[in-house]
């Protein structure tokens, strides 16, 4: 994005912004890998300790969440580069 038509508060306070929503995003998907891995590994509550079969299972399901998001990633901006304008 060119942001030379805004002044220099003005684009501090857009790269603020854009810092903000960037960390959240950041987080929301943390948050989901954490559920997502907890909700499917994580079955026996007997003992304190992570048993064998739950920590290779995490460590599997964060594996392919991170592979994934960031397929997804790859993907989103080959898609944007095709959608630009020539030249740009």
């Amino acid at each position: 994005m060119d942001f030379s038509r805004f002044n220099q508060a003005e684009q501090t306070q857009i790269a603020a912004m854009i810092e903000h929503k960037q960390m959240k995003d950041f987080l929301r998907l943390y948050s989901s890998l954490v559920q997502r891995c907890f909700d499917d590994c994580a079955n026996d509550f007997t003992t304190k300790s992570i048993t064998g079969k739950e920590e290779a299972c995490v460590n599997k399901c964060a594996d392919k969440f991170l592979k994934h998001s960031e397929r997804v990633g790859t993907r989103f901006a080959e898609l944007s580069q095709q959608m630009a304008p020539p030249g740009q």
